[in-house]
């Protein structure tokens, strides 16, 4: 059973990190996030490390929830706008739109991530396999329920998450091959997504929240692991 855990990766685009069986099988680079999915072939699960489902008012019960439970991690998920934000021209009109919609304006470091939340959106709205992730939540639940001690770009967060993905039977390589060019968290993040889509995959990932919110699409605004 091969499945696909993705994080965005700055300039380079997009990393992916596969699983077969839940055993590490191989990365992908790519610039397109739909480029890397292509390539990856026939997985029965693909998760993204990226905001994918949006509600029309008010913030997201995913983020509020994964907030909640990471503690001192909390500010690693930022709350994501409404809709209506992400479809302006520029970071003051969405602010606008958001304030209005929300109370309060979006932050800039999450109006940095619209080009690729647009991106992985649309990948999302016409590929039923795909599931949002976020790496602090799926750390968590692979440390049984601790959220991380330490920051992802720390040696000793680095060391500790690689550690807990190994324990999990997923075991990086020294050498990745195309991931080797990729910062070291943005590939420990694809392969704690890869590691909930196999928990996807054989039906016991949990969900944020619990009851889903449902998207424009009709699709469920939730966070998995």
């Amino acid at each position: 059973m091969d499945v696909l855990g993705i994080d965005a990766c700055g300039k380079q685009g997009w990393v992916g990190i596969r699983l077969t069986d839940g055993a590490y099988a191989g990365s992908l680079v790519d610039v397109r996030l739909d480029a890397l999915i292509e390539r990856a072939g026939a997985v029965v699960a693909i998760t993204v490390d990226m905001p994918l489902g949006l509600v029309e008012k008010g913030w997201r019960a995913a983020d509020l929830g994964a907030r909640a439970l990471l503690g001192m991690r909390r500010s690693s998920v930022f709350l994501v706008a409404p809709r209506l934000a992400w479809l302006e021209p520029d970071y003051v009109a969405a602010g606008d739109r958001c304030h209005e919609l929300t109370g309060q304006r979006l932050s800039k470091q999450a109006w940095a991530l619209a080009p690729k939340l647009l991106e992985a959106r649309a990948c999302w709205l016409v590929d039923e396999r795909i599931h949002e992730v976020h790496p602090e939540v799926s750390f968590r639940a692979l440390a049984g329920g601790v959220p991380s001690a330490h920051a992802k770009k720390t040696w000793r967060g680095q060391n500790a998450r690689r550690s807990l993905l190994a324990a999990a039977g997923v075991v990086l390589p020294d050498e990745l091959g195309e991931a080797d060019r990729v910062p070291a968290d943005d590939v420990l993040d694809a392969a704690a997504a890869a590691w909930s889509a196999h928990r996807i995959a054989r039906g016991v990932a949990e969900r944020i929240p619990e009851v889903s919110e449902l998207d424009a699409e009709g699709r469920a605004v939730e966070i998995r692991c």
